[in-house]
């Protein structure tokens, strides 16, 4: 029997609802109402595993101090009740985990710190393949990815849909925080935080095929408000997991809806999850 497991953010324009419970939702896959099997909220969610995953790439020469410095505010946060673990990894043309799992903020500081240099190309999708392969699996938490970034994938082998679908089947948030615009100026004709071109769709994408979101930020007080988004995000998410009716590992795309069961609150919310899934038979769970 498998089942699946969707963190759900609920918002009211910008602000996070809390205070829902189980009743208030229904879950329907390919349109059929499903089981719900568990649920919880701020007070009772498991734990948070959250990988920071950093470009440094050759365009973030100029930026990675400012990168490095909100990605160290984000993890102290995560860690500084010792129930939440991160874990910090590093892509341009090599991918490398400079520090596994840990609740310790010296340690991820440490590693944060020991970025100095640049690389010369930039493998965001493997990144996010290897990061979510050999260490998300089987983790005993919310599985949840932060992606920073300022451009185009433009070494991996593996594709946006290969990601997306990895992240889906291990039941991976992804967040992205987009940093293109830049911290000593912006790109012409372009506002600053906006989405601009095909890379930032892309990565827009990523992020809500998996229930999470892409913030742009023109500023490091934007970047620092974008990590302080989702630290708060993963404070008030709930979690439900439901039996899927269909147990077939037919590895056809299922559709997922959440809806609520209250027509006034549907007026009145909005509900953030993923949206589809893949079931096949493997071993990332």
């Amino acid at each position: 029997m498998f089942e699946v497991r969707l963190p759900v953010t609920v918002t009211l324009k910008n602000d996070l609802i809390t205070g829902l419970t189980k009743s208030d939702f229904v879950i329907l896959e390919d349109g059929v109402p499903q089981e719900v099997t568990y649920f919880s909220d701020e007070k009772t969610n498991p734990p948070v595993y959250v990988g920071v995953l950093m470009d440094t790439s050759p365009s973030t020469a100029g930026k990675l101090g400012f990168s490095k410095e909100a990605a160290e505010s984000f993890l102290y946060t995560v860690v500084q009740l010792r129930k939440d673990k991160a874990a910090f990894m590093t892509f341009d043309n090599e991918i490398v985990l400079r520090q596994d799992f840990t609740d310790n903020q010296s340690l991820l500081d440490r590693a944060i710190d020991k970025v100095k240099s640049t690389g010369s190309q930039t493998a965001l999708y493997d990144a996010v393949w290897q990061f979510t392969d050999e260490k998300l699996r089987g983790v005993p938490g919310r599985r949840v990815i932060v992606i920073i970034t300022d451009g185009d994938d433009t070494f991996s082998r593996a594709e946006l849909k290969d990601a997306i679908d990895i992240a889906q089947r291990t039941e991976t948030t992804i967040f992205g925080i987009s940093t293109k615009a830049g911290f000593l100026g912006t790109v012409p004709g372009v506002e600053a935080g906006t989405m601009k071109d095909k890379s930032d769709k892309l990565l827009t994408q990523l992020c809500e095929d998996t229930g999470g979101k892409a913030f742009f930020t023109g500023s490091m007080l934007d970047l620092e408000k974008s990590f302080t988004k989702i630290s708060e995000e993963l404070k008030t998410q709930y979690i439900i997991t439901y039996k899927p009716a269909n147990q077939n590992y037919d590895g056809r795309t299922r559709k997922i809806e959440v809806r609520f069961t209250d027509t006034e609150k549907a007026k009145k919310y909005k509900i953030r999850t993923k949206t589809s899934y893949r079931q096949i038979r493997d071993s990332l769970k």
